[in-house]
């Protein structure tokens, strides 16, 4: 009769924003694990598989889109347990429901050659400052440490990504065209000396041509994050709007708590950011947040 009543003495919405996510079965739930920019540790990993062997009732882990591991089939008796055995190893339940989620975050620069920002050492930072803090709806983050965008930041409430802007030196060249043949965007063409021609409108900062280049004839000017707000997924899905370009990194922090400041103040309830700026207007949020950062 206990296990009969048992999701009758709680509140399943509460439950949810901590972390317990009430299944189909009855009685049981998956538990959603903190892992910020989906780094975990081989300690972390092998007493999650403890864990979950020892009280998921269904047999295995699901890794959800959003870089999480999940112990699926808890139920809702073995909660305590389950929290005091995962934090042996430090590792902590993630939450749901209206607030700042675990930022994700791809490889980045650490070891990823393409990688232009330090991603994972960014989303740990943002997730130590901001995690949990209650919006008017869920608010996701993501880094991404070059322009191919592997965290998908267009898909975000808030997203970063990495770019950096070349320079090229004359005196360094040798014309060796290897910087336009790199260029997959079309933004450098070789003259009849196998010089540069640079299109500055066709750029999207990836540096592949600084990587090409064997000389050091291209360099780095600066390098900063593109900032894009707005985005969702789901079943209106809306592509976020690009709203700053070479966001220094020491600025991240304090840009994430202005826009998280604006959509407390001006969202709705079960409103995301991005229906919020399109009700607001986007103009709005540049003259609220992203003036302020302009002049960097």
């Amino acid at each position: 009769m206990a296990e009969k009543t048992a999701t009758q003495r709680v509140d399943l919405n509460e439950l949810k924003s901590g972390g317990f996510i009430k299944q189909n079965q009855k009685d049981l739930f998956t538990v959603r694990l903190k892992v910020p920019g989906g780094r975990i540790t081989p300690e972390k990993m092998l007493k999650i598989a403890e864990v979950a062997k020892k009280y998921s009732r269904m047999g295995y882990c699901h890794l959800s889109f959003r870089q999480s591991v999940e112990i699926v089939g808890v139920h809702i008796d073995d909660f305590d347990a389950v929290i005091r055995e995962l934090a042996v190893v430090g590792q902590k339940v993630a939450s749901c429901g209206p607030r700042v989620r675990v930022p994700t975050a791809c490889g980045g620069c650490e070891y990823n050659p393409n990688g232009i920002m330090d991603t994972q050492s960014k989303a740990l930072e943002v997730d130590e400052k901001f995690f949990g803090i209650p919006c008017p709806h869920k608010f996701k983050i993501g880094f991404s440490g070059c322009p191919i965008d592997c965290t998908r930041t267009r898909e975000m409430d808030l997203g970063f990504q990495g770019v950096v802007y070349p320079v090229w030196s004359k005196d360094l060249c040798t014309g060796c065209t290897l910087c336009a043949k790199a260029c997959q965007e079309g933004a450098i063409i070789s003259d009849k000396e196998g010089r540069p021609v640079f299109d500055e409108s066709k750029c999207v900062y990836c540096g592949d041509c600084i990587r090409a280049c064997p000389t050091d004839a291209w360099k780095d000017k600066k390098k900063g994050w593109l900032v894009r707000t707005g985005g969702k997924h789901g079943r209106h899905p809306r592509e976020a709007d690009q709203v700053l370009n070479f966001l220094p990194d020491n600025k991240v922090h304090d840009f994430v708590d202005a826009t998280v400041k604006w959509y407390k103040e001006h969202g709705k309830p079960k409103e995301r950011i991005g229906s919020c700026i399109e009700r607001v207007g986007l103009e709005k949020f540049k003259k609220d947040v992203v003036g302020a950062f302009m002049k960097n």
